[in-house]
């Protein structure tokens, strides 16, 4: 099949697409490529794989790219309320109105699967596992946008949503910033962190499970389609309390503590089934502990210490 990516270089992208070149698909990647990094090194050797140099809200480039492919994969976005908080315009042109113009282009014989996140889902209620038929409350920009996107994507009747739990694993082109990465890398370096609202709790997948949600969700899509479904590890709903002592069960001498004042400004609090995907034949490879292991491995090459001597 053809595979039209958008943001195609990031953090998923880095490891959906080789994915998809290896089993003998062909994948254009349309990304701006900002960071000049070699993401995409592994894609280089497959005949099938085409890099596009252009902005994802680029008009011009959606009329003449969609057309031509199979399966539209809009991963391109502004990812996390902080940065969509810091840059609410690019939040909302490029996680909303580029994916709701992407669509507008596709026929009903094409295939949009499309991320979205578990956030959306706000606050949940206490002991109350969050369903696809739970309504949806963001509360950050970030979390409206992907709402609204997502919407868009199961209106036009010829796609399915992935709402994302928190991602985390090792890529060419690395996340620290959320949350189990973060954490992981602090214990690594720095041996201790201080935790704000630690009783708040998420979801957590590995990103090579993503990866083989897109892949799954393709191919089961005339069972799938139409639909939302949530995308994350049944047996890792945990507080920030629960995951750090998860992590310092492989690094003893981490050390860390609740904060006994001030606030977390993400008051994501939820726990998600993920029954609804399972159902389907899906279910991951990776386990929290042996992504921990695996981030572990990655922090002892990589540090972020561009103003540091040491």
């Amino acid at each position: 099949m053809r595979f039209l990516v958008t943001g195609g270089a990031g953090y998923i992208g880095g490891i959906l697409v080789p994915q998809l070149l290896s089993l003998g698909h062909d994948v254009t990647v349309l990304d701006t490529f900002k960071h000049g990094g070699t993401e995409l090194a592994e894609a280089c050797r497959y005949k099938g794989f085409t890099p596009v140099k252009g902005d994802a809200r680029d008009l011009r480039l959606l009329d003449e790219l969609t057309p031509r492919h199979d399966v539209l994969l809009p991963l391109a976005a502004l990812v996390g309320a902080p940065l969509c908080k810091e840059d609410a315009i690019g939040a909302k042109t490029l996680n909303r109105d580029a994916v709701i113009e992407l669509v507008k282009r596709t026929s009903k014989d094409q295939i949009v699967v499309y991320p979205t996140t578990n956030s959306g889902y706000g606050v949940g209620e206490q002991g109350k596992f969050c369903t696809e038929e739970t309504p949806l409350r963001p509360i950050s920009l970030y979390g409206v946008t992907k709402v609204e996107a997502e919407e868009a994507v199961l209106q036009a009747g010829n796609g399915v949503t992935l709402r994302l739990a928190t991602v985390f694993g090792m890529a060419p082109r690395m996340r620290i910033d959320l949350l189990v990465n973060d954490l992981t890398y602090r214990a690594v370096h720095d041996r201790a962190v201080l935790i704000f609202e630690g009783r708040f709790k998420r979801n957590y997948i590995h990103i090579r499970d993503v990866a083989k949600a897109f892949i799954h969700a393709v191919e089961n899509f005339d069972t799938m389609r139409g639909q939302p479904y949530n995308v994350g590890l049944s047996s890792a709903n945990l507080s920030k309390i629960e995951l750090c002592q998860r992590i310092q069960a492989q690094l003893p001498k981490f050390v860390f503590s609740e904060a006994p004042i001030g606030e977390d400004p993400d008051k994501r609090d939820y726990i998600v089934s993920n029954e609804k995907l399972e159902r389907t034949g899906w279910s991951p490879d990776w386990s929290l502990d042996r992504g921990i292991a695996e981030l572990i491995k990655g922090y002892t090459m990589l540090r972020n210490s561009r103003f540091a001597n040491v």
